[in-house]
């Protein structure tokens, strides 16, 4: 069994089908997953589908990109949201310094009072970090009682090591299976059981399906990557990363 741990089912070409896209993930051996809300809004949704899911569990965040349209009681909405059983995660969170859609200052702030709120209520993190890696490494040090998962990992070894020695997880979405991607050289020197595997669906997909729209059951195209890097099974990929969800989420 492999979970997808970052997808975004709320999204219109996949919500519209979201029967048929679960079936055909569960054909590709993935049965579980973990929608991640992006503000308030896609949060609620994320909500909306685990409860009516019972293979899928999510989170609640304010995407930095999302970080300039806060409301001002934007914490205590979420906080609201957390108390559903669902409710795995704060995330999506972090930090973007390619696109700066949000201003640094306000992707900070915002990134700093989502880690007050994890801290507060002993959940961990779902974070996005993109030419960002030195802040977002000097603010999560400032909280050493948080955990979580960088997603859809971009970055050095160098950062990576640095996240493992905080206690933090590594998750590998489709541009690990990118012709041109040096992440095959980062993976190869990470230990498994610090691992997870995801679609950040419907972006990413992964080789061959690269530039379509993406699915959760294509977690599989990343699982098999990774155990060919590792040059370990397919099955031992999964259990092995299904284990680490486990003991990440609480679940």
């Amino acid at each position: 069994m492999l979970t997808d741990s970052h997808c975004h089912l709320f999204y219109d070409q996949i919500f519209r089908d979201i029967d048929n896209v679960l079936i055909r993930s569960k054909r590709l051996g993935v049965s579980r997953f973990i929608c991640v809300g992006t503000n308030i809004n896609d949060s609620l949704l994320s909500l909306d589908i685990a409860e009516k899911f019972e293979n899928v569990y999510c989170s609640a965040g304010i995407h930095p990109h999302d970080s300039q349209d806060v409301d001002k009681d934007y914490i205590q909405q979420i906080e609201l949201i957390m108390n559903s059983k669902k409710m795995i995660a704060i995330g999506e969170i972090g930090l973007d310094y390619f696109r700066n859609i949000s201003s640094k200052k306000n992707q900070i702030k915002v990134f700093n009072e989502l880690l007050q709120l994890a801290e507060k209520i002993n959940k961990p993190i779902i974070f996005h970090n993109r030419d960002a890696d030195q802040d977002i490494i000097d603010i999560l040090s400032s909280y050493p009682n948080v955990i979580g998962v960088s997603h859809c990992f971009s970055s050095t070894l160098s950062t990576a090591k640095k996240l493992l020695d905080m206690g933090y997880y590594i998750s590998f979405s489709g541009n690990l299976t990118f012709k041109n991607s040096n992440l095959s050289t980062v993976a190869k020197y990470l230990p498994l059981d610090r691992l997870l595997v995801e679609t950040d669906s419907p972006y990413l997909s992964p080789e061959p399906y690269r530039g379509k729209p993406n699915e959760p059951g294509r977690t599989r195209y990343v699982a098999e990557k990774l155990a060919e890097i590792h040059n370990i099974s397919f099955e031992s990929v999964a259990e092995q990363t299904t284990k680490n969800i486990n003991k990440l989420f609480s679940i």
